[in-house]
Protein backbone atom coordinates (compact mmCIF):
# COMPACT_ATOMS: atom_id res chain seq x y z
CA UNK A 1 0.00 0.00 0.00
CA UNK A 2 2.83 2.33 0.71
CA UNK A 3 4.36 1.45 -2.29
CA UNK A 4 1.26 2.39 -4.53
CA UNK A 5 0.80 5.60 -2.47
CA UNK A 6 4.53 7.03 -3.14
CA UNK A 7 4.19 5.82 -6.99
CA UNK A 8 0.81 7.52 -7.17
CA UNK A 9 2.35 10.87 -5.85
CA UNK A 10 5.28 10.57 -8.09
CA UNK A 11 3.15 10.47 -11.22
CA UNK A 12 1.45 13.88 -9.62
CA UNK A 13 4.71 15.49 -9.02
CA UNK A 14 6.36 14.60 -12.22
CA UNK A 15 3.50 15.75 -14.19
CA UNK A 16 3.75 19.17 -12.53
CA UNK A 17 6.71 19.85 -13.71
CA UNK A 18 5.81 21.65 -17.03
CA UNK A 19 2.86 23.41 -16.44
CA UNK A 20 3.11 27.43 -16.04
CA UNK A 21 5.30 28.66 -12.90
CA UNK A 22 3.35 30.69 -10.57
CA UNK A 23 4.73 34.34 -9.97
CA UNK A 24 6.37 34.59 -13.49
CA UNK A 25 4.65 36.07 -16.11
CA UNK A 26 5.54 36.03 -19.91
CA UNK A 27 7.06 39.13 -21.89
CA UNK A 28 5.60 39.75 -25.38
CA UNK A 29 8.31 41.80 -27.70
CA UNK A 30 7.39 43.58 -30.90
CA UNK A 31 8.94 42.94 -34.07
CA UNK A 32 12.05 45.42 -34.19
CA UNK A 33 12.12 46.05 -30.19
CA UNK A 34 15.12 45.46 -28.10
CA UNK A 35 15.28 42.28 -26.33
CA UNK A 36 17.83 42.85 -23.61
CA UNK A 37 21.03 40.24 -23.13
CA UNK A 38 22.23 40.17 -19.69
CA UNK A 39 25.49 38.76 -18.42
CA UNK A 40 25.76 36.60 -14.49
CA UNK A 41 29.00 35.56 -13.11
CA UNK A 42 31.26 33.49 -14.87
CA UNK A 43 31.10 29.89 -12.85
CA UNK A 44 33.87 26.75 -13.36
CA UNK A 45 33.39 23.32 -12.09
CA UNK A 46 37.10 22.81 -11.24
CA UNK A 47 36.26 25.28 -8.67
CA UNK A 48 33.80 26.67 -6.78
CA UNK A 49 34.56 30.44 -6.51
CA UNK A 50 32.58 32.90 -9.07
CA UNK A 51 33.65 35.62 -11.15
CA UNK A 52 32.60 39.15 -11.89
CA UNK A 53 31.74 39.03 -15.47
CA UNK A 54 33.86 42.48 -16.10
CA UNK A 55 36.56 41.43 -14.33
CA UNK A 56 37.83 40.14 -17.17
CA UNK A 57 38.50 42.18 -20.30
CA UNK A 58 35.10 42.01 -22.02
CA UNK A 59 33.14 45.15 -23.57
CA UNK A 60 31.51 47.16 -21.18
CA UNK A 61 28.13 48.99 -21.87
CA UNK A 62 28.72 52.41 -22.88
CA UNK A 63 27.13 53.79 -19.95
CA UNK A 64 28.52 51.47 -18.06
CA UNK A 65 27.07 48.00 -16.60
CA UNK A 66 24.04 48.29 -14.08
CA UNK A 67 23.10 45.74 -11.45
CA UNK A 68 19.81 43.79 -12.76
CA UNK A 69 19.87 40.97 -9.50
CA UNK A 70 16.29 41.84 -7.84
CA UNK A 71 16.27 39.47 -4.97
CA UNK A 72 18.17 38.53 -1.39
CA UNK A 73 18.30 34.73 -2.57
CA UNK A 74 20.20 36.05 -5.96
CA UNK A 75 23.06 37.56 -3.77
CA UNK A 76 23.42 34.67 -1.53
CA UNK A 77 23.55 32.11 -4.21
CA UNK A 78 26.20 34.16 -5.97
CA UNK A 79 24.25 35.78 -9.43
CA UNK A 80 25.70 38.89 -10.38
CA UNK A 81 23.41 39.69 -13.33
CA UNK A 82 24.31 42.75 -14.86
CA UNK A 83 23.42 44.91 -18.30
CA UNK A 84 25.71 44.08 -21.75
CA UNK A 85 26.63 45.35 -24.51
CA UNK A 86 24.98 43.59 -26.76
CA UNK A 87 22.22 44.84 -29.04
CA UNK A 88 19.00 42.40 -30.25
CA UNK A 89 16.16 43.65 -32.22
CA UNK A 90 13.14 40.79 -31.97
CA UNK A 91 13.44 39.46 -35.48
CA UNK A 92 16.26 41.80 -36.88
CA UNK A 93 19.56 39.40 -37.92
CA UNK A 94 22.77 40.82 -37.39
CA UNK A 95 26.02 40.01 -39.16
CA UNK A 96 29.22 40.37 -37.62
CA UNK A 97 28.86 43.26 -35.32
CA UNK A 98 31.78 44.68 -33.64
CA UNK A 99 31.20 45.24 -30.11
CA UNK A 100 34.86 46.87 -29.41
CA UNK A 101 38.52 46.30 -29.39
CA UNK A 102 40.57 45.56 -26.42
CA UNK A 103 44.56 46.02 -26.08
CA UNK A 104 45.80 43.76 -23.11
CA UNK A 105 48.31 44.80 -20.74
CA UNK A 106 50.17 42.20 -18.79
CA UNK A 107 47.69 41.88 -15.89
CA UNK A 108 44.53 41.57 -18.31
CA UNK A 109 46.65 38.86 -20.35
CA UNK A 110 47.28 37.21 -17.10
CA UNK A 111 43.68 37.11 -15.38
CA UNK A 112 41.95 36.21 -18.87
CA UNK A 113 45.11 33.02 -19.27
CA UNK A 114 43.95 32.16 -15.60
CA UNK A 115 40.03 32.00 -16.02
CA UNK A 116 40.59 29.97 -19.45
CA UNK A 117 43.17 27.76 -17.83
CA UNK A 118 40.57 27.19 -15.12
CA UNK A 119 37.59 25.98 -17.41
CA UNK A 120 34.90 29.47 -16.59
CA UNK A 121 32.14 29.73 -18.45
CA UNK A 122 29.70 32.40 -19.19
CA UNK A 123 26.41 33.09 -18.36
CA UNK A 124 23.98 34.85 -20.14
CA UNK A 125 20.46 35.88 -19.79
CA UNK A 126 17.64 36.53 -22.15
CA UNK A 127 14.31 36.90 -20.66
CA UNK A 128 15.12 35.16 -17.84
CA UNK A 129 16.45 31.81 -19.92
CA UNK A 130 20.53 31.05 -19.35
CA UNK A 131 22.31 30.59 -22.65
CA UNK A 132 22.87 26.76 -24.09
CA UNK A 133 26.10 26.42 -25.73
CA UNK A 134 26.53 25.14 -28.90
CA UNK A 135 30.32 23.33 -29.62
CA UNK A 136 31.39 20.40 -31.52
CA UNK A 137 31.42 16.81 -30.05
CA UNK A 138 34.37 14.34 -29.92
CA UNK A 139 33.21 13.08 -33.47
CA UNK A 140 32.51 16.24 -34.84
CA UNK A 141 29.12 16.80 -34.42
CA UNK A 142 27.32 19.54 -33.58
CA UNK A 143 26.05 19.53 -29.23
CA UNK A 144 24.08 21.82 -27.59
CA UNK A 145 24.61 21.91 -23.68
CA UNK A 146 21.75 23.04 -21.80
CA UNK A 147 23.65 23.93 -18.23
CA UNK A 148 26.77 26.02 -17.11
CA UNK A 149 26.74 28.52 -20.04
CA UNK A 150 29.48 28.20 -22.87
CA UNK A 151 33.35 28.50 -22.16
CA UNK A 152 35.43 32.26 -21.98
CA UNK A 153 38.26 30.24 -24.05
CA UNK A 154 40.36 26.84 -24.69
CA UNK A 155 43.82 25.28 -24.48
CA UNK A 156 45.31 24.31 -27.37
CA UNK A 157 46.44 20.80 -26.86
CA UNK A 158 49.42 21.37 -28.95
CA UNK A 159 51.10 24.40 -27.76
CA UNK A 160 49.22 24.94 -24.14
CA UNK A 161 48.75 28.43 -25.68
CA UNK A 162 45.04 30.04 -24.21
CA UNK A 163 42.64 31.21 -26.46
CA UNK A 164 39.50 33.68 -26.02
CA UNK A 165 36.45 33.25 -27.84
CA UNK A 166 35.93 36.59 -29.15
CA UNK A 167 33.11 36.15 -31.80
CA UNK A 168 29.89 34.72 -30.81
CA UNK A 169 26.54 33.41 -33.07
CA UNK A 170 23.74 34.25 -30.65
CA UNK A 171 20.69 31.78 -31.55
CA UNK A 172 17.61 32.97 -30.13
CA UNK A 173 13.79 31.34 -30.71
CA UNK A 174 10.45 32.65 -30.64
CA UNK A 175 7.09 31.54 -30.51
CA UNK A 176 4.61 33.99 -32.67
CA UNK A 177 1.12 35.04 -31.31
CA UNK A 178 -1.11 36.48 -33.09
CA UNK A 179 -1.62 40.02 -32.43
CA UNK A 180 0.37 40.03 -29.61
CA UNK A 181 4.10 39.75 -30.62
CA UNK A 182 6.84 36.99 -30.13
CA UNK A 183 8.02 35.57 -27.01
CA UNK A 184 11.42 34.17 -26.60
CA UNK A 185 11.18 30.13 -26.16
CA UNK A 186 15.26 29.58 -26.30
CA UNK A 187 18.60 31.24 -26.24
CA UNK A 188 21.88 29.52 -27.34
CA UNK A 189 25.16 30.69 -28.13
CA UNK A 190 28.08 29.41 -30.17
CA UNK A 191 31.25 30.45 -29.29
CA UNK A 192 34.25 31.18 -32.23
CA UNK A 193 37.81 32.53 -31.69
CA UNK A 194 38.91 34.32 -34.67
CA UNK A 195 41.91 36.53 -35.03
CA UNK A 196 40.27 39.58 -36.99
CA UNK A 197 42.04 41.73 -39.58
CA UNK A 198 40.25 44.52 -41.05
CA UNK A 199 40.26 45.25 -44.76
CA UNK A 200 43.03 47.13 -46.48
CA UNK A 201 45.44 46.42 -43.45
CA UNK A 202 43.89 49.10 -41.24
CA UNK A 203 44.72 49.38 -37.77
CA UNK A 204 42.24 50.52 -35.40
CA UNK A 205 43.20 52.12 -31.90
CA UNK A 206 40.04 50.66 -30.30
CA UNK A 207 38.96 54.38 -29.20
CA UNK A 208 37.66 55.79 -32.57
CA UNK A 209 34.35 55.60 -34.00
CA UNK A 210 35.86 54.88 -37.59
CA UNK A 211 36.79 51.10 -36.28
CA UNK A 212 33.44 50.49 -36.07
CA UNK A 213 32.48 51.29 -39.74
CA UNK A 214 35.41 49.54 -41.34
CA UNK A 215 34.87 46.57 -42.76
CA UNK A 216 36.57 42.90 -42.12
CA UNK A 217 38.34 40.24 -44.08
CA UNK A 218 37.51 37.76 -41.30
CA UNK A 219 33.60 37.73 -41.06
CA UNK A 220 30.85 38.80 -43.66
CA UNK A 221 28.37 41.06 -42.89
CA UNK A 222 25.86 39.03 -45.18
CA UNK A 223 26.01 35.74 -43.86
CA UNK A 224 26.44 34.44 -40.18
CA UNK A 225 30.39 33.32 -39.43
CA UNK A 226 30.82 29.48 -39.25
CA UNK A 227 33.13 27.58 -37.94
CA UNK A 228 34.67 26.48 -41.43
CA UNK A 229 35.76 30.43 -42.25
CA UNK A 230 38.07 30.61 -39.21
CA UNK A 231 41.54 30.20 -40.72
CA UNK A 232 43.23 31.86 -37.49
CA UNK A 233 42.32 32.16 -33.85
CA UNK A 234 42.66 34.85 -31.77
CA UNK A 235 45.37 34.00 -29.19
CA UNK A 236 45.76 35.83 -25.29
CA UNK A 237 49.05 37.37 -24.66
CA UNK A 238 50.22 40.61 -23.59
CA UNK A 239 50.01 43.70 -26.22
CA UNK A 240 47.60 41.32 -28.29
CA UNK A 241 44.81 43.47 -29.66
CA UNK A 242 41.36 41.47 -29.26
CA UNK A 243 38.09 42.66 -31.08
CA UNK A 244 34.86 41.15 -30.50
CA UNK A 245 32.02 40.45 -32.67
CA UNK A 246 28.49 38.86 -32.36
CA UNK A 247 26.08 37.70 -34.94
CA UNK A 248 22.32 37.09 -34.14
CA UNK A 249 20.22 34.95 -35.45
CA UNK A 250 16.42 34.61 -35.16
CA UNK A 251 14.79 30.86 -35.25
CA UNK A 252 10.76 30.42 -35.19
CA UNK A 253 10.20 27.56 -33.07
CA UNK A 254 6.23 25.53 -32.20
CA UNK A 255 7.56 25.23 -28.26
CA UNK A 256 5.11 27.66 -26.13
CA UNK A 257 6.29 29.90 -24.10
CA UNK A 258 5.16 27.93 -21.07
CA UNK A 259 7.18 24.43 -21.81
CA UNK A 260 10.60 26.73 -22.82
CA UNK A 261 12.13 25.76 -19.77
CA UNK A 262 11.53 21.65 -20.48
CA UNK A 263 14.51 21.14 -22.20
CA UNK A 264 16.32 22.99 -19.15
CA UNK A 265 15.12 20.96 -16.50
CA UNK A 266 15.73 17.83 -18.67
CA UNK A 267 18.81 18.27 -20.04
CA UNK A 268 17.51 17.27 -23.34
CA UNK A 269 16.61 13.94 -22.13
CA UNK A 270 20.59 13.40 -21.36
CA UNK A 271 19.59 12.01 -17.61
CA UNK A 272 16.34 9.58 -18.94
CA UNK A 273 13.45 9.67 -16.20
CA UNK A 274 14.29 5.66 -15.88
CA UNK A 275 17.45 6.37 -13.39
CA UNK A 276 14.96 8.63 -10.90
CA UNK A 277 12.73 5.26 -11.22
CA UNK A 278 15.77 3.82 -10.31
CA UNK A 279 16.40 5.79 -7.45
CA UNK A 280 12.23 5.49 -6.18
CA UNK A 281 12.45 1.81 -6.54
CA UNK A 282 15.79 1.25 -4.88
CA UNK A 283 14.51 3.89 -2.17
CA UNK A 284 11.24 1.57 -1.95
CA UNK A 285 12.57 -2.19 -1.65
CA UNK A 286 14.27 -0.39 1.76
CA UNK A 287 11.83 0.55 3.06
CA UNK A 288 9.53 -2.26 2.51
CA UNK A 289 12.56 -4.76 3.73
CA UNK A 290 12.74 -2.79 6.74
CA UNK A 291 9.08 -2.36 7.24
CA UNK A 292 8.76 -6.46 7.27
CA UNK A 293 11.74 -6.95 9.57
CA UNK A 294 9.99 -4.24 12.09
CA UNK A 295 7.13 -6.09 11.90
CA UNK A 296 8.47 -9.49 12.58
CA UNK A 297 10.03 -8.17 15.54
CA UNK A 298 6.55 -6.49 16.49
CA UNK A 299 4.79 -9.22 16.40
CA UNK A 300 6.84 -12.41 16.55
CA UNK A 301 9.13 -11.16 19.38
CA UNK A 302 7.75 -8.09 21.33
CA UNK A 303 4.64 -9.76 21.72
CA UNK A 304 5.61 -13.14 22.87
CA UNK A 305 8.11 -11.27 25.30
CA UNK A 306 4.99 -8.95 26.88
CA UNK A 307 3.22 -12.24 26.86
CA UNK A 308 5.60 -13.81 28.93
CA UNK A 309 6.24 -10.72 31.18
CA UNK A 310 2.43 -9.97 31.55
CA UNK A 311 2.20 -14.04 33.12
CA UNK A 312 4.74 -13.34 35.77
CA UNK A 313 1.81 -11.23 37.64
CA UNK A 314 0.36 -14.57 38.34
CA UNK A 315 3.25 -16.70 39.78
CA UNK A 316 3.44 -17.31 43.21
CA UNK A 317 5.72 -14.83 44.74
CA UNK A 318 8.42 -17.83 45.48
CA UNK A 319 8.44 -19.19 42.08
CA UNK A 320 8.36 -15.32 41.03
CA UNK A 321 11.20 -15.16 42.47
CA UNK A 322 12.61 -18.17 40.55
CA UNK A 323 11.63 -16.83 37.53
CA UNK A 324 13.21 -12.93 37.50
CA UNK A 325 16.41 -15.06 38.00
CA UNK A 326 16.11 -15.90 34.47
CA UNK A 327 14.96 -12.86 32.90
CA UNK A 328 17.13 -11.19 30.48
CA UNK A 329 16.84 -8.91 28.15
CA UNK A 330 14.72 -5.56 27.68
CA UNK A 331 12.39 -6.49 30.49
CA UNK A 332 15.48 -5.68 32.73
CA UNK A 333 15.28 -2.34 31.87
CA UNK A 334 11.51 -1.00 32.15
CA UNK A 335 12.35 0.95 34.83
CA UNK A 336 15.11 3.12 33.46
CA UNK A 337 14.27 2.93 29.61
CA UNK A 338 12.74 7.05 30.24
CA UNK A 339 15.59 7.92 32.56
CA UNK A 340 16.70 11.62 31.06
CA UNK A 341 20.36 11.39 30.02
CA UNK A 342 22.91 11.85 32.50
CA UNK A 343 25.01 13.82 30.39
CA UNK A 344 23.98 17.11 28.34
CA UNK A 345 20.53 16.57 28.58
CA UNK A 346 19.89 20.56 27.58
CA UNK A 347 21.88 19.98 24.86
CA UNK A 348 19.89 16.71 23.70
CA UNK A 349 16.52 18.67 23.88
CA UNK A 350 18.08 21.48 21.56
CA UNK A 351 19.55 19.28 18.99
CA UNK A 352 16.00 17.85 18.55
CA UNK A 353 14.65 21.02 18.44
CA UNK A 354 17.02 22.14 15.83
CA UNK A 355 16.21 18.95 13.97
CA UNK A 356 12.87 19.28 13.40
CA UNK A 357 13.36 22.83 12.73
CA UNK A 358 15.41 21.41 9.63
CA UNK A 359 13.26 18.88 8.85
CA UNK A 360 10.04 20.91 8.81
CA UNK A 361 12.24 23.57 6.56
CA UNK A 362 12.97 20.91 3.91
CA UNK A 363 9.55 19.57 3.42
CA UNK A 364 8.38 23.04 2.87
CA UNK A 365 10.67 23.82 0.67
CA UNK A 366 10.53 20.79 -1.42
CA UNK A 367 6.88 20.77 -1.22
CA UNK A 368 6.69 24.09 -2.91
CA UNK A 369 9.63 23.36 -5.27
CA UNK A 370 7.42 20.02 -6.47
CA UNK A 371 4.57 21.84 -7.05
CA UNK A 372 6.00 24.58 -9.21
CA UNK A 373 5.96 27.76 -6.95
CA UNK A 374 9.68 28.04 -6.95
CA UNK A 375 10.86 28.28 -10.38
CA UNK A 376 14.17 27.95 -11.73
CA UNK A 377 13.20 31.63 -13.73
CA UNK A 378 13.47 33.30 -10.77
CA UNK A 379 16.59 32.70 -9.39
CA UNK A 380 17.28 32.25 -5.79
CA UNK A 381 13.47 31.74 -4.96
CA UNK A 382 15.09 28.49 -3.55
CA UNK A 383 17.34 30.12 -1.55
CA UNK A 384 14.97 32.63 -0.49
CA UNK A 385 12.42 29.89 0.88
CA UNK A 386 15.04 28.05 2.92
CA UNK A 387 15.25 31.28 4.62
CA UNK A 388 11.85 31.98 5.21
CA UNK A 389 10.75 28.48 5.91
CA UNK A 390 13.85 28.30 8.59
CA UNK A 391 12.90 31.65 10.66
CA UNK A 392 9.21 30.46 11.07
CA UNK A 393 9.73 27.34 12.16
CA UNK A 394 11.68 28.51 14.86
CA UNK A 395 8.29 28.34 16.48
CA UNK A 396 8.46 24.72 16.12
CA UNK A 397 12.27 24.02 17.55
CA UNK A 398 11.45 26.03 20.58
CA UNK A 399 7.85 23.75 21.73
CA UNK A 400 10.04 20.32 20.52
CA UNK A 401 12.69 21.77 23.26
CA UNK A 402 11.15 23.17 25.82
CA UNK A 403 8.72 20.65 26.07
CA UNK A 404 10.98 18.01 25.95
CA UNK A 405 13.55 19.56 28.57
CA UNK A 406 10.22 20.29 31.08
CA UNK A 407 9.35 15.80 30.72
CA UNK A 408 13.19 15.82 31.88
CA UNK A 409 12.14 18.18 34.94
CA UNK A 410 15.15 20.83 34.02
CA UNK A 411 15.26 24.03 35.57
CA UNK A 412 16.61 26.03 33.85
CA UNK A 413 14.58 26.27 30.72
CA UNK A 414 15.67 30.39 30.01
CA UNK A 415 19.30 28.69 29.11
CA UNK A 416 17.92 25.89 27.14
CA UNK A 417 15.21 28.19 24.69
CA UNK A 418 18.45 30.53 24.23
CA UNK A 419 20.54 27.83 23.68
CA UNK A 420 18.06 26.48 21.08
CA UNK A 421 17.63 29.92 19.14
CA UNK A 422 21.32 30.36 19.62
CA UNK A 423 23.31 27.31 18.58
CA UNK A 424 23.10 26.27 15.48
CA UNK A 425 21.70 29.11 13.18
CA UNK A 426 24.47 30.74 15.36
CA UNK A 427 27.52 28.20 14.07
CA UNK A 428 25.94 28.51 10.22
CA UNK A 429 25.81 31.99 10.47
CA UNK A 430 29.57 32.66 11.71
CA UNK A 431 30.15 29.78 8.95
CA UNK A 432 28.56 32.23 6.43
CA UNK A 433 30.25 35.28 7.71
CA UNK A 434 33.75 33.41 7.25
CA UNK A 435 33.64 31.77 4.09
CA UNK A 436 31.92 35.08 2.66
CA UNK A 437 34.94 36.88 4.20
CA UNK A 438 37.49 34.67 2.02
CA UNK A 439 35.28 35.54 -0.87
CA UNK A 440 35.54 39.06 -0.57
CA UNK A 441 39.32 39.04 -0.44
CA UNK A 442 39.19 36.72 -3.44
CA UNK A 443 36.88 39.36 -5.01
CA UNK A 444 34.49 36.83 -5.85
CA UNK A 445 31.08 37.42 -7.01
CA UNK A 446 29.58 34.90 -4.54
CA UNK A 447 30.14 37.32 -1.78
CA UNK A 448 27.15 38.62 -0.18
CA UNK A 449 26.87 42.51 -0.16
CA UNK A 450 27.10 44.03 3.20
CA UNK A 451 23.42 44.94 3.26
CA UNK A 452 22.30 41.39 2.56
CA UNK A 453 24.37 39.67 5.42
CA UNK A 454 22.59 42.55 7.73
CA UNK A 455 19.20 41.55 6.43
CA UNK A 456 20.24 38.20 6.89
CA UNK A 457 21.02 38.99 10.72
CA UNK A 458 18.13 40.43 11.15
CA UNK A 459 15.72 37.89 10.04
CA UNK A 460 17.78 35.60 12.11
CA UNK A 461 17.58 38.00 15.15
CA UNK A 462 14.02 39.65 14.23
CA UNK A 463 12.05 37.12 13.41
CA UNK A 464 13.78 33.62 14.25
CA UNK A 465 14.64 33.98 17.79
CA UNK A 466 11.77 36.02 19.27
CA UNK A 467 9.46 32.62 17.78
CA UNK A 468 11.47 30.58 19.10
CA UNK A 469 10.75 31.90 22.79
CA UNK A 470 7.00 31.92 21.72
CA UNK A 471 7.69 28.55 20.83
CA UNK A 472 8.92 27.68 24.46
CA UNK A 473 6.60 29.30 25.79
CA UNK A 474 3.59 27.26 24.55
CA UNK A 475 5.73 24.28 25.76
CA UNK A 476 6.44 25.38 28.84
CA UNK A 477 2.65 26.20 29.58
CA UNK A 478 1.58 22.54 28.07
CA UNK A 479 1.05 19.78 30.08
CA UNK A 480 4.56 17.49 30.95
CA UNK A 481 4.77 14.25 28.91
CA UNK A 482 3.99 11.37 30.54
CA UNK A 483 5.77 8.05 30.33
CA UNK A 484 4.35 5.18 30.91
CA UNK A 485 6.98 3.28 33.29
CA UNK A 486 7.83 4.86 36.53
CA UNK A 487 11.56 5.25 36.07
CA UNK A 488 13.65 4.25 39.38
CA UNK A 489 16.14 5.77 41.93
CA UNK A 490 19.25 4.74 40.90
CA UNK A 491 20.13 3.75 37.27
CA UNK A 492 20.62 0.08 36.46
CA UNK A 493 24.39 -0.94 35.94
CA UNK A 494 24.85 -1.16 32.13
CA UNK A 495 26.56 -4.56 31.23
CA UNK A 496 29.21 -5.74 28.30
CA UNK A 497 27.77 -5.96 24.98
CA UNK A 498 27.61 -9.41 23.99
CA UNK A 499 29.20 -8.60 20.77
CA UNK A 500 30.77 -6.06 18.99
CA UNK A 501 27.49 -5.53 16.89
CA UNK A 502 25.42 -4.65 19.81
CA UNK A 503 27.84 -1.36 20.57
CA UNK A 504 26.26 1.95 20.46
CA UNK A 505 28.78 3.18 18.05
CA UNK A 506 27.72 0.36 15.76
CA UNK A 507 24.44 1.26 15.74
CA UNK A 508 25.32 4.79 15.32
CA UNK A 509 26.91 4.18 12.39
CA UNK A 510 23.85 2.30 10.97
CA UNK A 511 21.12 5.21 11.84
CA UNK A 512 23.43 7.46 9.28
CA UNK A 513 24.26 5.08 6.80
CA UNK A 514 20.83 2.55 6.07
CA UNK A 515 19.05 6.02 5.36
CA UNK A 516 21.95 6.95 2.85
CA UNK A 517 21.11 3.87 0.82
CA UNK A 518 17.73 4.67 0.33
CA UNK A 519 18.41 8.33 -1.30
CA UNK A 520 21.91 8.06 -2.60
CA UNK A 521 20.76 7.82 -5.87
CA UNK A 522 18.66 10.91 -5.40
CA UNK A 523 21.65 13.14 -3.66
CA UNK A 524 23.91 12.09 -6.05
CA UNK A 525 22.09 13.95 -8.47
CA UNK A 526 21.31 16.89 -6.48
CA UNK A 527 25.06 17.21 -5.48
CA UNK A 528 26.29 17.06 -8.77
CA UNK A 529 23.81 20.47 -10.26
CA UNK A 530 25.25 22.00 -7.16
CA UNK A 531 29.04 21.33 -7.79
CA UNK A 532 28.74 20.99 -11.54
CA UNK A 533 26.32 24.20 -12.50
CA UNK A 534 23.33 22.07 -13.66
CA UNK A 535 19.83 22.33 -13.19
CA UNK A 536 17.56 20.78 -10.80
CA UNK A 537 14.25 20.57 -11.00
CA UNK A 538 13.04 17.01 -10.74
CA UNK A 539 11.53 17.83 -6.75
CA UNK A 540 8.72 15.33 -7.44
CA UNK A 541 11.19 12.49 -7.15
CA UNK A 542 12.39 14.16 -4.36
CA UNK A 543 9.62 14.94 -2.06
CA UNK A 544 9.17 11.36 -2.57
CA UNK A 545 12.69 10.13 -1.68
CA UNK A 546 12.25 12.84 1.58
CA UNK A 547 9.27 10.63 2.77
CA UNK A 548 10.73 7.87 2.44
CA UNK A 549 13.80 8.65 4.10
CA UNK A 550 11.82 9.60 7.04
CA UNK A 551 9.79 6.28 7.44
CA UNK A 552 13.37 5.02 6.48
CA UNK A 553 14.90 6.89 10.17
CA UNK A 554 12.06 5.43 11.63
CA UNK A 555 11.99 1.81 10.88
CA UNK A 556 15.93 2.13 11.48
CA UNK A 557 15.22 3.71 15.16
CA UNK A 558 12.67 1.53 15.94
CA UNK A 559 14.61 -2.07 15.75
CA UNK A 560 17.91 -0.37 16.86
CA UNK A 561 16.69 1.06 19.98
CA UNK A 562 14.91 -2.48 20.39
CA UNK A 563 18.38 -4.38 20.54
CA UNK A 564 20.12 -1.93 22.28
CA UNK A 565 17.40 -3.09 24.94
CA UNK A 566 17.48 -6.33 24.62
CA UNK A 567 21.23 -5.97 25.44
CA UNK A 568 20.44 -4.16 28.50
CA UNK A 569 21.33 -0.59 27.58
CA UNK A 570 18.84 1.72 28.59
CA UNK A 571 20.98 4.74 27.20
CA UNK A 572 19.11 4.99 23.78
Amino acid sequence: MLSLSLLSLALLCQSALGFYVPGVAPQTFKKGEDVPLKVNALTSTRTQIPRDYYRLPFCAPDEGPKMASENLGEFLTGNKIQSSPFKLNMLTETYCTKLCQITLDKLQAAKLRLHIKYGYHNNWIIDNLPSAAIGVGKKGERRKRYAGGFPVGFMATDNQLPYVYNHVNINVDYHAYEDEGYRVVGFAVEPLSVKHEFQGGFQWDGASTEGLQKPLDTCSTTRHLQRGDISLSQVVKPQEKILYTYDVTWIQSDVEWSSRWDVYLSEDHLVPAQVHWYSITNSILVVVFLSFLVISILVRNLRRDIAAYNALAAIADEEDEEEKEDEKGWKLVHADVFRPPQNHSMLYCVFLGSGAQLGITLLFAIVLSAVGFLSPARRGSLMTAFLVFYMLSGIFAGYLSSRLYKSFRGRQWQLCTVITALLFPGIAFGTFLFFNIILFFLHSSASAPFLDVVIVAAMWCCVSIPLVFVGAYFGYKAEAIEFPTVTSTIARAIPEPPNVFMKPIVGIALAGAIPFVAAYVELFFIMTSLWMDQFYYVFGFTLIVYIIMIVTCAEVTVLLVYYQLCAENHRW
